[in-house]
């Protein structure tokens, strides 16, 4: 087996960094927030995931210190809102860097939760309501700041569409939730065909 090698600080020598592409398909952070005066925000981070059962904890790293990290800094809230094949080109037109209420310009309606305050996407089928737990600065293997930021939240609420509970097991597939892959324009769907079922050993 021939293999490509490179050490990241030297450069990848190929056309789009394979790092993210690798560590795909990831599900998308889509996440919504208030600031400090109840503006609404709502942008999608592609370093997002599940971290803990007991708690529930979710989180999602931003490249850069930006609005939906500074309210939830300042709120201690935010909402985690799945992103779907439906709602793909809507999630896509809310990663505009511009300062703008990115529901208004998606066209995408918000509905109130109900334990925090931060808003939810009401056309979402499913909505984590959190409570920040953490922020943390990203670091280097020598200590150095990465200039990423990563923001750890306590699911205190969860929003589920009774359509996507099947003899009461959430199904994964139904809800045809979207996920990013490989190269800067490439996302998945999530299909039936491709499940196959493993127990864990005893």
């Amino acid at each position: 087996m021939s293999e490509h090698f490179y050490r990241p600080a030297d450069g990848h020598r190929l056309p789009h960094d394979p790092f993210n592409s690798i560590v795909a398909p990831r599900p998308i952070g889509w996440i919504a927030t208030l600031d400090t005066q109840g503006r609404r925000n709502l942008a999608p981070y592609s370093f997002f995931n599940a971290l803990n059962y007991v708690p529930p904890l979710v989180g999602f790293s931003s490249n850069g210190w930006k609005g939906t990290v500074a309210n939830a800094e300042a709120t201690r809230e935010f909402t985690w809102n799945l992103a779907t094949r439906a709602l793909a080109e809507q999630m896509n037109a809310t990663s505009t860097a511009e300062d703008i209420d990115e529901f208004e310009a998606a066209g995408l309606e918000s509905v109130p939760s109900l334990v925090v305050e931060a808003p939810r996407v009401a056309a979402a089928p499913v909505t984590f309501e959190c409570r920040v737990t953490q922020i943390i600065e990203l670091q280097t293997a020598t200590g150095d700041a990465s200039g990423a930021w990563f923001t750890v939240g306590e699911v205190v609420g969860v929003h589920i569409d009774e359509d996507l509970l099947v003899d009461g097991i959430y199904d994964t597939a139904r809800a045809q939730p979207i996920l990013r892959a490989g190269g800067p324009t490439a996302y998945f769907g999530i299909d039936t065909s491709n499940r196959f079922d493993m127990r864990r050993p005893q």
